[in-house]
């Protein structure tokens, strides 16, 4: 819970990167399809395997001066790590509902678990660009998780029902875009992401295709 407490002020920080500015520099009218982005990365979570992770991305191009708006749909899918089937074997292992039978579940009776996650995040970049036209950013976004757990062994179970959970997350990234072609961009970025109980860094790696600036509200593209 400190570590979402942490990530949310670091939103907050970012919306008062600009605080040179009026707040009527900053109007949602100003938001309109500028792109679209798909791109593959590689994220390292403290409960499941490392795994690969797709997003689809949007570019609604600046709220206000530099401050740019990217929501996104994100999906990736692993096994449960060892030690956490344990864990979770030890936990369920304390229910009253099963203590009071004499039952004792033993981690290899769980078997392999995947956890997989579809999220929804909405982030805001702030956006710079330096020599050689590289737009650069930083930003923090918040984004709608849904968990969803399977296994052979525990599948219409209690158990899946237990891992099946929608919960909130926020996230902290910084990454940079070059555009060498026109309209199309490569861009790459570092992310971490907090959950309740769950957080992992990643890496992307992606392209866009751009649509032409409605406004020059941004310190770039």
């Amino acid at each position: 819970m400190k570590r979402l407490l942490l990530a949310t002020l670091a939103l907050c920080a970012v919306s008062a990167s600009a605080s040179a500015q009026s707040l009527a520099d900053y109007d949602y009218e100003n938001l309109t399809f500028r792109g679209i982005g798909l791109d593959y990365g590689y994220i390292w979570p403290n409960r499941v395997e490392s795994t690969s992770a797709y997003t689809l991305r949007i570019d609604l191009g600046y709220l206000g001066p530099g401050v740019r708006i990217v929501p996104s749909l994100s999906y990736w899918s692993s096994d449960f790590k060892p030690a956490e089937i344990a864990r979770f074997a030890d936990q369920l292992n304390r229910l009253p509902a099963l203590q009071d039978r004499g039952v004792v579940i033993a981690p290899e009776e769980l078997g392999s678990i995947e956890w997989s996650d579809l999220s929804l995040a909405l982030d805001a970049h702030y956006v710079w660009t330096v020599p050689l036209q590289i737009y650069t950013y930083l930003g923090a976004g918040a984004a709608l998780h849904m968990l969803n757990g399977n296994g052979s062994a525990v599948g219409d179970t209690f158990v899946e029902d237990l891992l099946d959970t929608t919960t909130a997350g926020v996230a902290l990234m910084a990454g940079a875009e070059v555009q060498p072609f026109q309209r199309f961009r490569f861009y790459g970025e570092a992310r971490l992401t907090l959950l309740n109980d769950l957080r992992y860094p990643g890496l992307r790696l992606g392209g866009a295709l751009m649509l032409p600036s409605r406004t020059n509200t941004g310190q770039g593209g």
